[in-house]
């Protein structure tokens, strides 16, 4: 990460808990500029006017206004460079998996403790996705009762494309994936995106999702 700060914005309805995870973030030397929004309509007004975008998002699902579904469907509209980590205490699986094929680059339940906090806001950030261990679980229990009722879809990968998917999905950052191979970050992070597009999928989270579903790399 270098000396990049993290820029944040917290979006929730309750105003309590909106300042208690202010507080939090503000215990982490690598957090800059912390925004607040209450909802998902003043989340979009506060984005169209602040001085810099913020890095990650944290949204609430249950939100008056605009709630959360709706507000992480114009922020990939609008501003697709912005990660979103659902903060929540929705765990139902159907649902989880339908967020992340539409997106979302992360998934943490509100009862998390703040070192898993810290390490959803890094992951996040520099490997494009985060899931713990029980919504990680959650997800593939769902994917294995599927795997008999779906058709396989299985692109034409190349096998070095097959090579970095696999690291992709052992949370290798471009810079380690680039270093693997021997090859610059650009290429790291143009080999990232061609999969992403080969595969449809909407960023780096769905991708692994869509790898482990389709059991095109074992890890």
């Amino acid at each position: 990460m270098g000396n990049n700060k993290i820029n944040i914005v917290i979006t929730d309805d309750h105003k309590l808990f909106r300042k208690g995870i202010i507080a939090l973030l503000e215990d982490f030397d690598f957090i800059g500029e912390i925004n607040e929004a209450s909802n998902g309509k003043e989340l979009l007004e506060l984005l169209s006017v602040i001085k810099i975008l913020p890095d990650i998002i944290f949204l609430d699902l249950r939100m008056p206004v605009m709630d959360g579904v709706e507000a992480q469907q114009k922020i990939r509209e609008l501003y697709p460079g912005i990660k979103v980590i659902i903060l929540t205490m929705e765990d139902d699986e159907q649902f989880i998996l339908h967020l992340i094929s539409e997106g979302v680059n992360g998934y943490l339940l509100k009862n998390a403790d703040p070192v898993e906090m810290e390490q959803a806001i890094l992951k996040v950030y520099e490997k494009g996705f985060y899931f713990s261990e029980d919504i990680s679980s959650l997800v593939l229990k769902n994917l294995n009762k599927k795997e008999k009722a779906e058709t396989i879809f299985n692109p034409d990968f190349s096998e070095r494309e097959l090579q970095v998917l696999k690291l992709i999905c052992k949370e290798y950052t471009n810079a380690e994936i680039a270093e693997t191979f021997d090859v610059s970050i650009r290429t790291a992070e143009g080999y990232r995106q061609k999969l992403v597009e080969k595969t449809g999928a909407k960023n780096i989270a769905g991708l692994v999702v869509l790898a482990l579903k389709h059991k095109w790399v074992t890890i």
